[in-house]
């Protein structure tokens, strides 16, 4: 299948351009500003599907919305019917088109213009009024506030908030590109507008809150509940404004005779994620815990674990390495301790079911007494 996008280097015509570059049944033909509308009629004529998102939203004149948005789709709907074939176009218009302004009345003459096509040759079209798309390299200062605020955020600029209660409707570029590739891949539908689900709301004052605690999250180690929805996206974008030399940065590590110990990640409500380090013939621990569990791994070299129960003092004793991939778990009410045990120096990386609350540790010292 060969598919053809218009508007191939502009924001959305990168994500798809990437999207369809894993597909090995698709070949990609681009259309973009440095090229002629003169070459549109050869271009369709090799393509059984066309993206069609090139467009003018920031002329220096206004007539340039007529030229960039409906002429330039007239040209195309021309190049189609010139070709006999049934082409299906995607168009990518905007909210804006039931607007009375210079934008809009381009958008919505050039949706008419498709409709018209698709009403003489029975070209199938489907038009999207997309609100504001954001995602990875949608350019800042210049169509979206989550761009800009991304950038400026991630860099220690700082971002304008005219009024931090409104609100903005937001869809995330992966969900979009995913919409249109299902239609390219034959989604049967019989409607002409297609909306993109699932579709986000969010007051201005928010967004930049949440894209401030991705900042923060670098310095106090909390991550935001980023597996999911809005959050998920948000984050994925933020991250994507990142520059180069602050991709990697430090983090705090404790030493001492023992050993050093490094907390990595804490969560909001699902606790964290740390490692420690032992000397060959150090244990550590010796404590329980009331409600804490923790769970150990072994990453590097050989431990000795030992249980006591805090009541009746039965009393476990486990052996486990770096080989084994293998969970230790600690059970509320079971004091218990690590030991290196091998001759070379001990990794081990450990999750807490909650973050350490040094005003409430629920962390009780108790030596191991064997029966």
């Amino acid at each position: 299948m060969k598919v053809l996008i218009t508007g191939a280097n502009g924001f959305l015509g990168k994500n798809l351009d990437s999207h369809l570059y894993e597909r090995q049944d698709v070949d990609v033909l681009k259309f973009t500003h440095a090229d002629s509308p003169a070459d549109l009629p050869e271009l369709v004529e090799k393509v059984d599907f066309i993206f069609h998102f090139a467009g003018v939203n920031r002329p220096e004149e206004p007539h340039e919305f007529q030229v960039g948005n409906t002429d330039l789709t007239n040209l195309l709907c021309d190049a189609i019917e010139a070709s006999g074939r049934k082409i299906p176009v995607l168009y990518t218009s905007s909210t804006q088109a039931v607007l009375d302004n210079p934008y809009g009345n381009s958008k919505l003459a050039a949706e008419l213009v498709l409709q018209d096509l698709m009403k003489r040759q029975g070209t199938k079209v489907y038009l999207f009024r997309l609100p504001n798309v954001f995602g990875k390299w949608s350019r800042p200062n210049y169509n979206s506030v989550v761009a800009t605020f991304c950038h400026n955020i991630s860099r220690g600029l700082p971002v304008q908030i005219n009024n931090a209660d409104a609100s903005i409707s937001l869809v995330y570029i992966d969900d979009v590109i995913a919409r249109f590739i299902a239609l390219m891949d034959g989604f049967k539908t019989d409607d002409v507008f297609i909306n993109v689900e699932p579709e986000y709301s969010i007051t201005i004052g928010k967004l930049a809150d949440q894209l401030y605690a991705f900042r923060d999250s670098r310095e106090n180690l909390v991550t935001e509940p980023v597996g999911s929805g809005l959050t998920r996206a948000l984050y994925a974008t933020y991250l994507s404004y990142i520059p180069p030399e602050s991709f990697a940065y430090e983090i705090p590590k404790h030493g001492d005779s023992r050993g050093d110990f490094v907390e990595m990640l804490k969560t909001i409500d699902s606790g964290q994620f740390s490692f420690f380090t032992a000397h060959p013939g150090i244990t550590r621990g010796g404590h329980y815990h009331h409600s804490k569990t923790e769970k150990f791994l072994v990453i590097r070299g050989e431990a000795k674990f030992r249980f006591s129960h805090v009541i009746t003092g039965e009393f476990c004793e486990l052996f486990t390495n770096g080989e084994k991939s293998q969970i230790v778990e600690t059970v509320p009410g079971w004091t218990h301790d690590i030991t290196n045990i091998g001759k070379e120096e001990m990794i081990v990386m450990l999750w807490a079911n909650e973050v350490f609350d040094r005003d409430h540790p629920d962390t009780y010292a108790r030596p191991l007494i064997k029966n």
